[in-house]
């Protein structure tokens, strides 16, 4: 439990704040238990932990933070830098409630050099403390796999788990086995290969994974044509199968520049929840690192505090020791013999969107992720982009879409659907026959069932929409906004979803006078609007279609004298269909309902002279 002495909490804590020094260093936050709940780093102590008791915050998870602490402990520091890895390592020791968490994929294999007399090179997903070195982890399994395959080819390994020591060994205790047989081992635990020559063989390894390909190439290079000169053509012939593998692998590898060398590249994406930084390492112009992590976010901190600690926590664990770092934006910020760059131009430029391009992806890759586990989720995203989209002041919840069909003009109907949290909401659609507009006149139509629609909602008390989609441009859009403004007096934002001339959704309306909403096609949320607008077309075709069928039934029998809704009925029952009752005789048709029935209905479809 935290000890005050006796004073009140407040001026206990002013009492700290007052005394902290004016220089870099880290601060921790106490809870009632003595437990750390936050770690920052400050540049300047007294003034940045001043800062979080002398104003109201906006954010409400830092005013909750700010009531939880009890006490507080600092470490100065030297330099800004050393407050930043200070500030690292101890978020990963304590983690802290209130911390940005590291959301490490512990799944990401890494390529594991094992500390033995003949070390074992191999894939693994667990990281031992044992003397080992590990490279990686790898983000991108086939560049692993490929690295793999290189080390294979170049160098024949051991892969058996015997414990080759030099006692073993010398006891006679092991016996050759297939891989030897096959050359891929040059068989070290009965003695046919010294531990100096696999050494070696280990040494040029590590160079490799580190990225140094280059300096590999140009030792067997030069290797290779000291040998020819001598004559040894057969050793020559040997390394130049070797060179040749080394310089496959970087052609297929990912070249950036043969002048850029031992650089570190850095890029930001970020969420509500989540900030996604992409590292990438270049040596001999070559990527030679590659990976993305992902940290959950607690007091809505900037990107350049968590570029800061992306940086540190990469360079950390890759053992980078670049003098350059290519990052997005400026950062107030300094490390000892580094120099930031923010490139405008030429191939760092290209550097950094290559892992702009990485970072996007990895954050569209986690969102499908999470879509997949929660669908609720990606209905709430698309939601948040309509309303961030349109500048609407509340999400989207539900969404209507009217459209009208017809015949010349005959046969009117509309119908309404509606989306309710990005889904259809079947039971909530709604048919509409035009009953006061006469001829064919889309506008009028549409005023029509907007105003029926909504005066029956407003009646009844019922829910009104968060949006009205019109399936039309401008102008469908103005007539629905008379109805709504002008004569209901509600506010209803309303949109247009226009088509092209192959009668397919190409942009979307908004506002007045409408303007067109930049929303990219073939992205989810252009589909969701698709989606929207080709149900309540196919909604409004099928009731037309249901409409004007029974229409063209009863045309053809209601004009028959004598031929009455019973009749026709027992006709329809009996025949399934007009094109039948035309084809039956008069006898057939008086079974039915009788033969002066009979007569007037055959008389009724001769044809016409």
């Amino acid at each position: 439990m935290i000890q005050n002495d006796g004073l009140n909490t407040n001026d206990y804590l002013r009492g700290i704040v007052m005394n902290l020094p004016e220089s870099p260093g880290i601060y921790q936050y106490l809870n009632d238990e003595g437990t750390i709940i936050y770690v920052g780093k400050a540049k300047n102590l007294r003034r940045r932990v001043y800062s979080y008791f002398s104003k109201e915050h906006h954010s409400a998870k830092t005013r909750v933070l700010v009531s939880k602490i009890r006490d507080i402990r600092y470490i100065v520091v030297n330099t800004e830098e050393d407050a930043l890895l200070l500030e690292n390592n101890l978020i990963k020791k304590y983690q802290p409630r209130y911390n940005v968490a590291l959301k490490d994929d512990k799944t990401y294999p890494s390529i594991c050099i094992s500390n033995e007399y003949f070390p074992r090179v191999f894939k693994t997903r667990k990281i031992i403390r044992n003397g080992s070195i590990y490279y990686g982890p790898y983000s991108h399994y086939p560049s692993m796999q490929a690295l793999l395959e290189l080390i294979r080819r170049l160098y024949p390994l051991r892969s058996c788990r015997l414990a080759l020591t030099p006692e073993n060994i010398s006891q006679n205790k092991f016996k050759l086995c297939l891989q030897y047989h096959i050359k891929n081992c040059k068989g070290p635990c009965v003695g046919l290969q010294t531990h100096e020559e696999y050494m070696q063989n280990i040494a040029e390894i590590k160079e490799i994974l580190k990225g140094n390909t280059q300096n590999i190439s140009n030792a067997l290079l030069k290797e290779m044509q000291r040998l020819s000169s001598e004559l040894r053509f057969e050793e020559a012939q040997v390394l130049k199968e070797k060179y040749e593998l080394i310089e496959n692998y970087r052609a297929k590898s990912e070249v950036v520049s043969s002048v850029l060398h031992n650089i570190d590249v850095f890029s930001i994406e970020t969420d509500e929840k989540s900030a996604y930084i992409n590292y990438l390492h270049i040596t001999n112009g070559c990527i030679n690192q590659a990976f993305t992590f992902e940290y959950k976010m607690r007091l809505n901190e900037t990107k350049e505090e968590l570029l800061q600690l992306g940086i540190v926590e990469m360079r950390e664990r890759y053992k980078s020791l670049s003098k350059e770092i290519i990052v997005p934006f400026e950062l107030d910020f300094e490390m000892n013999g580094v120099t930031f760059t923010v490139p405008q131009r030429g191939e760092k430029k290209h550097l950094l969107e290559l892992s702009i391009l990485n970072v996007k992806q990895y954050k569209a890759d986690r969102m499908k992720q999470a879509e997949k586990l929660n669908p609720e989720q990606r209905n709430v995203r698309l939601m948040k982009e309509i309303q961030e989209q349109l500048g609407l002041d509340k999400l989207p919840l539900t969404i209507e879409c009217f459209d009208n069909s017809n015949t010349q003009g005959s046969d009117a109907v509309a119908a309404c659907v509606v989306f309710k949290k990005a889904k259809p909401s079947k039971k909530d659609y709604r048919k509409y026959i035009i009953k006061t507009v006469v001829g064919p006149d889309d506008y009028a139509s549409m005023q029509e069932v907007v105003r029926r629609r909504y005066t029956r909602i407003i009646e009844e008390q019922g829910e009104l929409p968060d949006l009205i989609l019109t399936d039309g441009g401008k102008g469908q859009m103005e007539v629905v906004r008379q109805v709504i403004e002008d004569e209901l007096k509600l506010t209803i934002p309303i949109a247009g979803l226009a088509k092209n001339a192959r009668h397919r959704t190409s942009e979307v309306l908004f506002g007045f006078p409408p303007r067109v909403i930049g929303i990219k096609q073939g992205t989810p949320l252009f589909h969701l609007l698709e989606n929207i607008q080709d149900e309540v077309h196919r909604f409004a075709i099928t009731f037309h279609r249901s409409k004007r069928s029974k229409s063209q039934v009863a045309s053809a029998l209601d004009n028959i004298k004598g031929i009455g809704e019973k009749r026709k009925t027992a006709l329809l029952k009996a025949f399934k269909s007009v094109a039948r009752i035309k084809q039956a005789s008069t006898e057939e048709i008086a079974a039915i309902v009788g033969k002066s029935a009979a007569e007037s209905i055959k008389k009724a479809f001769e044809p016409q002279n």
